[in-house]
């Protein structure tokens, strides 16, 4: 069965110890929209929290896995080491620059790279994030800012960009993205460690700044032991879920090990991992999060998919509140 390309990235998903800092973080630093308000599925005791543009839309989710007691990320390979968030244009990245020093935002200086303007930075946590400049980007589009965000549009968060793979082991990696998902080799740029080989770039859809994934290769470094501030998973995605069930067909075909079809509530979908031990997801572009709350008011107040509806009194019993009440 033929099956449509990935359309690029759907959304990335981390790991924090404090859900009320991420929230003020989030959404009072970054301006993004807290559009989901739930329960990790696999533990519903904490939150899942998913930041994005203006209606959570495909390719613009930020999402975090609240783990309490999780402990400090020992950087190393075969991890997710970057997260790419798109902002308009390089006249953004200024204001960032600014607000970044107003709140004493972690950052590095703004630079150019592989022909975007970027701005790299951490959370409170030490999250890796890059902000990076659209000005010249013609590939997949971004999404649509929050207009009620403390970041005026002009300058907003509005999309993921590219996503920074590093592997001991790049030619298995590479194998699952071409071979398996469609991805294509576009360019290579200067290593971001000197004397490393050069990163490698793979898109796939129609390209651009939200389709793409840069592999860095470095065989000097341990294995990365995560905890808060490192990323879980980063998930492709896959339009509905006719074509999602084409993509369980190959994946199986293929004899990769998989989660098999997952019902998600908000989207469907297919986790695998590739040789160097990273999690992958597929998921499909609906059905989004306006099925059980207002556009007006998502966010708001906490989300259980119909199927944790009745421990809803347990579950709210045992989270915290994300703000203060006035």
């Amino acid at each position: 069965m033929s099956r449509k390309p990935l359309k690029g990235q759907h959304h990335v998903s981390a790991i924090t110890a404090n859900a009320k800092e991420n929230y003020r973080f989030y959404t009072e630093i970054l301006g993004m929209r807290l559009v989901k308000k739930s329960i990790n599925q696999d533990d519903p005791s904490v939150y899942h929290l998913f930041y994005a543009d203006e209606r959570g839309n495909p390719g613009t989710d930020l999402t975090f896995f609240e783990i309490p007691h999780a402990g400090k990320t020992y950087h190393g390979a075969n991890s997710i080491t970057a997260t790419s968030l798109r902002v308009p244009n390089d006249k953004a990245l200024d204001y960032w620059l600014n607000r970044f020093e107003e709140y004493k935002v972690e950052h590095d200086e703004m630079t150019r790279h592989t022909g975007r303007a970027i701005l790299p930075f951490r959370d409170f946590e030490g999250q890796r994030l890059v902000l990076v400049s659209d000005e010249h980007d013609n590939g997949v589009s971004g999404g649509s800012p929050w207009k009620d965000s403390p970041v005026p549009v002009e300058h907003a968060i509005y999309g993921l960009g590219p996503v920074t793979l590093t592997v001991s082991r790049p030619e298995l990696t590479e194998k699952v993205l071409t071979s398996i998902m469609g991805f294509r080799e576009t360019r290579q740029y200067a290593p971001l460690v000197e004397g490393q080989k050069p990163v490698r770039v793979f898109e796939t859809g129609e390209g651009g700044s939200g389709a793409e994934i840069h592999l860095e290769e470095r065989k000097d470094m341990e294995r990365e032991r995560p905890g808060r501030g490192s990323v879980h998973h980063v998930a492709f995605r896959v339009e509905n879920e006719e074509d999602m069930k084409k993509w369980v067909e190959h994946i199986n075909e293929i004899g990769l090990p998989n989660s098999g079809f997952v019902e998600r509530y908000y989207f469907r979908s297919l986790y695998f991992r590739e040789p160097n031990g990273i999690l992958f997801e597929l998921a499909t572009d609906g059905p989004g999060f306006e099925g059980d709350e207002p556009f007006e008011t998502l966010g708001e107040k906490l989300s259980l998919p119909p199927y944790f509806e009745s421990q809803r009194p347990q579950i709210e019993a045992n989270l915290k509140p994300l703000k203060t009440s006035k």
